[in-house]
């Protein structure tokens, strides 16, 4: 019946690894619930700006932790530049263009990956035009 090894999954964020996302954030992937779903924590340096990126299977939701800064999302001729700060949570739909930047403070968020962020196909994150 496939059952898993691992009945439940537990990560502390200081023992997961960094890595660098295609957009340059730095991120530290977390838990996953196979099939269903990935969590993330992604970071930008104060003054950092991520390159624009859209997903090829992904949609993810996003909470500010902390820090601050501004994301901007396009999709079917519609765009928005939304301010960050904690406390803030976002939606970005499949096929949504999105690009964020860091505050001076830098910015934290989690997110929730549907379905699990693909680890072995290097096109899911497929490189845009963005505003900044």
């Amino acid at each position: 019946m496939g059952f898993m090894t691992e009945r439940f999954a537990t990560v502390r964020l200081d023992q997961a690894p960094e890595i660098t996302a295609p957009d340059g954030s730095a991120v530290r992937p977390l838990c996953v619930l196979p099939g269903a779903a990935s969590f993330a924590q992604f970071e930008l340096a104060a003054g950092q700006v991520a390159k624009a990126v859209s997903h090829a299977t992904v949609q993810e939701v996003w909470f500010v932790v902390s820090g601050a800064g501004r994301m901007w999302r396009s999709q079917d001729g519609h765009e928005e530049v939304t301010e960050l700060e904690s406390g803030v949570c976002l939606t970005i739909p499949l096929g949504t263009t999105f690009q964020f930047r860091a505050g001076a403070q830098g910015l934290r968020v989690v997110a929730a990956t549907v379905p699990p962020w693909p680890v072995d196909s290097p096109d899911e994150a497929r490189f845009e035009i963005g505003r900044w």
